[in-house]
């Protein structure tokens, strides 16, 4: 395979546990050389709230109805709780020698959500990064993450509201960062900003111009792909993990 190309994952919606499944299992591949670095987009079916490594199920559980009735799974990255539903969510997952690295993990936010700020104006939603930290951390801060803001986050409108969040789990061989694009909110609640567009031409775009955009900004070339056997082999190994109770409900 070409040096740096990175294949291009389009799945479906899956639901919580085999989404998380899927991107521990790229980290652990990609890290070993296994698997070619990775751009997997993806959705999510049933709806779901998604927890940082470090938060509290009970704040879940505290939750107003129907929040806290939605199935829910722990991320294996940091940060706020996210709900996963009129959205696309991305993962990019590279071995920590990779040119996209060169200039620090950090530099992969930049990349990234450039490319979405990009794809985004191509759809005519105008977008910028915040430029700005508040004084949340992995382990502290609003318990959602769109109510949270880093420097990275991508912004929208006068009031500059978030519409983009990432994360990162970094081993000693390969990085994950994901990341939610929230298009719409069916659940009214305050940390969710709806963009007001057609979901789902919208999101069929977004799919198509992000490898496109990424391409451009990054030098590396992008390249569809289709799962190994063995990948899969690998997820639905993990996808007990992340519907267990004993990892989701950890405290």
């Amino acid at each position: 395979m070409e040096p740096g190309l990175i294949r291009v994952l389009q799945d479906p919606a899956l639901d919580g546990p085999t989404n998380m499944a899927r991107d521990e299992a790229l980290l652990v591949r990609v890290g070993n050389g296994a698997s070619p670095p990775t751009l997997r987009l993806y959705q999510w079916d049933p709806p779901t709230i998604s927890l940082g490594y470090f938060q509290r199920f009970a704040d879940y559980e505290r939750l107003p109805s129907p929040l806290n009735s939605l199935a829910v799974v722990r991320r294996q990255t940091g940060g706020g709780a996210i709900l996963h539903d009129l959205e696309l969510t991305y993962s990019l997952t590279i071995p920590i020698d990779h040119s996209l690295l060169e200039g620090g993990p950090n530099c992969l936010y930049e990349v990234v959500h450039d490319a979405v700020i990009a794809s985004l104006a191509t759809l005519g939603i105008p977008a910028s990064r915040g430029g700005q930290d508040d004084d949340s951390s992995p382990t502290r801060g609003p318990m959602f993450c769109f109510r949270r803001r880093h420097r990275f986050d991508i912004l929208v409108g006068q009031e500059k509201e978030k519409v983009v969040g990432s994360a990162q789990r970094r081993t000693r061989e390969a990085i994950l960062q994901h990341g939610s694009i929230i298009l719409g909110d069916r659940y009214n609640h305050p940390a969710i900003v709806s963009l007001d567009v057609p979901l789902d031409p919208t999101r069929q775009r977004l799919r198509s111009l992000i490898p496109d955009e990424l391409e451009q900004r990054s030098g590396v070339r992008l390249e569809p792909g289709e799962w190994l056997p063995a990948e899969l082999m690998e997820v639905e190994a993990l996808a007990r993990k992340y519907a267990g109770r004993e990892w989701t409900q950890k405290s």
